[in-house]
């Protein structure tokens, strides 16, 4: 029973029996001693930490055990000897191997334990104020280690949290280490110096030996450098107005920006460590002291980095995929629709359709999509005058010519499709990241146009003028399809599926130019020059004469316009049962083989070899036949939709067959038109099988006027023009993470920081798992786009350091290689030991540093570097102007005395002291002997 304040307290046994019988679980019995603890393994060496929750009445706490990860040292000969040896804990009380560790926990620094158990409130609001109940608390604990026999330290959390107060204690075989502590807000005089510490310390161990053994001391004062003014922040913000004003080009359209916009480091800290002193060796009191930071032995200099600094190419990235997240359609960013026409915005659709099942002709030569350019170019100058544009003409212009330079060319708009400016060669892995990426190549239109729109977004009109831009963007892809020119900046050849999809329905796009163009340019052909092939490849048996008059009957009867792609006329193509009639059983009638016969051989390419038809001997020829039809990959998707809808019935199976067979039908007709009256059943003599179908159902067709395999229709600008703000951003993301990823890797390459390399291999890695979905989750873009911003500014961070350190400044190698990876142990390591400490060449610049600052904060002149001599006394007199007052000092004194008797066994005494502008704390360990008093 506990009398505190006229009330009683009982000891809780429920609480106590829970303390126990976690300590149990978690094996904390008995003293299991560990190897000697090594220098710096508290920062080095990894920490874990295990956890439970236990109640005190209905008050719960929170049990954690944090300890060291170390080999234990379990010889049980050596355990033998070492019964009556006290706790480990107790031992780390003297060790000064880990003083001052830059990165552990606050009991840790306090005390150099290796392992304890803390108890603490387990909500964060909660906490123990009064006295009587931290005694009653920490009552049941010393009941609970004496039951248990644990030797490991048990702290209890008393007071808010925020002050980090503990009281703990130790228990060994007849000893005892009491954890007590002081925290206050504002310090007396005498306790700001050694002097003074020294008094509290032996006044508190109360030793009743005469002398005194000797204390030994460990000083850290630690000062801030905060004034960089003398070193300006190297990063040049971009020039928005060479930009705007074009006097460097359209190019700078296609380069990202990279840096941070202030200072990425905010403070240098330097701490000047006396690691081994003894008492009397030292002065330091409120009149004079030894402890002069030139002279102190050992030197360790951390940064301070700027709390989430402004970083341009990770804004740049943000504010892009914010974009993503938008609702609005292109027409209600930039209000009324470009292309409706005036008085019929509320006209129903179905009118339109209507007019499809009037007997009257559609005048369909009325909308074609020059018609269509001019209108909407007419309308937004109507709707949206200049002055409202949300880019203005310098920069549009600007990034049209960057985007289509063959505008520019002397040949303006021939259809060359490689851009020619790109630093990256095709087999580059850097070149290839499109691949993991799914983006598209770094040199291509698509890539380009990711670029300018992050920089619209950024810098020109925001939404608004990425609206207005991919407006102006449609607009020049139908004129473009309209006028036979090719796009720039896209690989030849069908779709590419590695490709993002925007990028794909780019190419099948210029796939339908470069088609159409091809039919277009045909239909110009002499009539002489096809008539001369075809009467080259019939081998003299079709004479020239019968050749040109076959081409003026085919001329008469059907032109070569209605071959071509246009929307104002087609191709008049029979039914499917038409053609069965026609051909395929019109062909097996008596009579057939003859009509066949009369036919004349069309669309021979060129003689195959030797080779020759079975029945009639004549040579084979190879026929002209359409090329197969390019899809991207959504139309993959949907094609394999409804392949896979048929089922697996043999009528499912049957229909299947018959549309993937839409190539081989158009090849047979070709072959049948270049060898009239030829038959496959020598060749292919399955019965049933797809080929023989498709033999039967083909009619004589040279490749022109077959009905297309390919309809280069306006479907691709369609889907280009209904693009909302937010669908071309998801589509373009990947290629702005792929350029953003080349730029920190370009940057990186510069300074050579191996964290960062390690870094980028991981966003590489990340990134090309989560862009090859269709849909990534917004959480992983945003863990992309962050880890990004992180490597920016570390880059950052690595310049800033450089600037300060004038690494570039450097007339030998080997200081500037030493500054160089003092540098880049300052991004990597929490602290890092100034080799030389003040006598070394990092010590004199960071002196230098501090005495510039101090220069400056007195209104002084700053002059060049201070010329010290080798004089002690003048060092002394010349410290308090080169420094300022230290922002914290920190002191640990140890000592080994016998308590509380003379005859008592002699144990470990400790104490730490922490004084900043706001706050004084002493932190004591105080053993005594239980068994001798």
């Amino acid at each position: 029973i506990i009398f505190s304040q006229g009330n009683i307290f009982f000891f809780p046994p429920r609480f106590i029996s829970k303390v126990e019988e976690v300590l149990n679980d978690w094996k904390l019995i008995g003293n299991s001693l560990g190897k000697p603890l090594e220098k710096g393994i508290f920062t080095s060496g990894i920490w874990e930490e295990k956890s439970d929750e236990i109640s005190f009445a209905d008050f719960k706490f929170s049990i954690t055990h944090h300890f060291l990860v170390q080999e234990s040292s379990d010889k049980e000969g050596k355990e033998e000897l070492l019964e009556d040896a006290i706790p480990q804990s107790m031992q780390d009380l003297l060790c000064m191997n880990n003083d001052f560790p830059p990165r552990a926990h606050c009991l840790v620094r306090w005390y150099g334990l290796r392992e304890f158990v803390v108890i603490a409130p387990a909500a964060n609001n909660d906490a123990v104020l009064s006295e009587s109940k931290c005694n009653l608390l920490l009552s049941s604990v010393s009941i609970a280690l004496g039951n248990t026999g644990c030797q490991v330290p048990l702290f209890v959390q008393i007071h808010h949290k925020w002050r980090r107060m503990y009281v703990g204690e130790c228990q060994g075989p007849g000893v005892r280490t009491d954890f007590e502590m002081v925290h206050l807000r504002k310090v007396p005089n005498q306790y700001t110096h050694l002097s003074g510490l020294l008094d509290i310390f032996k006044s508190k161990i109360g030793c009743p030996l005469t002398p005194l053994p000797p204390v030994s001391i460990a000083i850290r004062f630690t000062y801030v450098l905060q004034d960089w003014l003398q070193y300006f922040w190297p990063q040049q913000p971009p020039d928005l107005d060479a930009i705007i004003g074009g006097e460097v080009g359209g190019l700078e359209f296609g380069k990202l920006p990279f840096g941070a916009c202030e200072d990425p480091i905010s403070e240098l800290h330097l701490a000047t460590t006396w690691p081994h002193l003894t008492e009397g060796i030292i002065v330091d009191n409120d009149v004079y002291s030894d402890l002069d930071p030139i002279q102190a032995p050992h030197w360790s200099v951390r940064v301070r980095k700027a709390d989430n600094p402004q970083c341009l190419l990770g804004d740049f990235v943000t504010e892009f995929f914010k974009i993503c997240r938008r609702k609005e359609s292109t027409d209600e960013i930039l209000g009324r629709s470009t292309f409706e026409e005036d008085g019929r915005e509320t006209v129903d659709i179905t009118h339109a359709l209507s007019k499809l099942t009037e007997p009257a002709p559609v005048p369909i030569h009325k909308l074609s999509v020059t018609n269509m350019v001019h209108s909407a170019k007419k309308k937004i100058r109507k709707h949206r005058g200049v002055e409202e544009s949300p880019l203005n003409n310098d920069v549009l212009n600007a990034i049209l010519l960057f985007l289509f330079p063959d505008a520019a060319s002397d040949k303006p708009l021939d259809g060359f499709t490689s851009t020619g400016n790109n630093n990256l060669s095709s087999d580059n892995e850097e070149y290839n990241l499109y691949n993991q990426f799914k983006s598209a190549p770094s040199d291509s239109l698509t890539y380009k146009l990711a670029l300018c729109l992050c920089m619209i977004n950024f810098y020109h009109g925001g939404v608004k003028g990425v609206a207005h831009l991919w407006q102006e963007f449609v607009l020049e892809m139908r004129f473009r399809w309209e006028n036979n020119f090719l796009i720039p900046g896209l690989a030849n050849g069908i779709p590419d599926l590695r490709c993002c999809l925007l990028h794909q329905k780019l190419q099948m796009l210029n796939c339908c130019i470069e088609r159409k163009r091809a039919r277009d340019e045909g239909k110009k052909s002499s009539v002489s020059d096809y008539a001369s092939s075809t009467s080259a490849g019939d081998s003299g048996k079709a004479g020239d004469a019968s050749g040109q008059d076959h081409l003026k009957d085919t001329d008469k009867g059907k032109s070569w316009d209605s071959w071509s792609d246009s929307e104002e006329e087609y191709f008049e193509c029979l039914s499917d049962t038409e053609e069965l009639k026609g051909n395929g059983q019109e062909s097996g009638k008596k009579g057939g083989a003859k009509e066949l016969s009369n036919l004349k051989p069309e669309g021979r390419l060129h003689q195959h070899g030797k080779l020759t038809l079975l029945h009639t001997g004549e040579p084979l020829y190879i026929p002209v036949t359409q090329e197969p039809a390019p899809m991207t990959e959504d139309l993959l998707e949907e094609q394999s939709e409804v392949l896979a809808k048929l089922g697996t019935s043999a009528e499912g199976a049957h229909l299947r067959a018959r549309m993937q067979s839409a190539c081989l039908l158009s090849d047979m007709e070709s072959f049948k038109a270049a060898h009239p009256g030829c038959v496959l059943e020598e060749i292919v003599k399955i019965l049933s099988h797809m080929w023989v179908e498709a033999c039967e159902t083909a009619k004589p067709a040279p490749a022109p006027p077959q009905r297309r395999i390919f309809e280069d229709t306006r479907e691709v600008l369609h889907y280009l023009a209904v693009q909302k703000p937010a669908d071309l951003a998801r589509h373009l993301l990947p290629c702005v993470i792929h350029a953003a990823v080349l730029k920190v890797k370009e940057e990186e390459t510069l300074e050579n920081i191996a964290s960062v390399k390690k870094i980028i291999k991981q966003i590489i890695s990340h990134s090309s798992k989560v862009l090859r979905f269709p849909n990534p989750e917004d959480k992983k873009l945003e863990e992309i786009i962050h880890q990004i911003t992180n490597v920016e500014a570390t880059i950052a961070r690595a310049r800033s350091l450089k600037a300060k350190f004038g690494t570039e400044k450097c007339e030998q190698e080997e200081e500037r290689e030493e500054l160089e990876r003092f540098v880049s142990c300052l991004l990597e390591e929490p602290e890092v030991s100034v080799i030389g400490a003040g006598r070394g060449h990092a010590g004199s610049i960071i002196h230098k540093l501090f005495v510039n600052a101090q220069r400056a904060a007195s209104m002084a002149p700053v002059e060049e570097e201070l010329k010290r001599t080798s004089s002690s006394e003048e060092r002394r007199q010349n410290s308090g102007s080169d420094f300022p007052a230290p922002a914290g000092r920190e002191l640990i004194l140890r000592t080994t005395v016998p308590r509380p008797a003379p005859y008592s066994k002699a144990l470990p005494q400790r104490m730490y002291s922490v004084l900043t502008k706001e706050d004084f704390r002493l932190a004591g360990a105080f053993s005594a002997d239980t068994s001798f008093f």
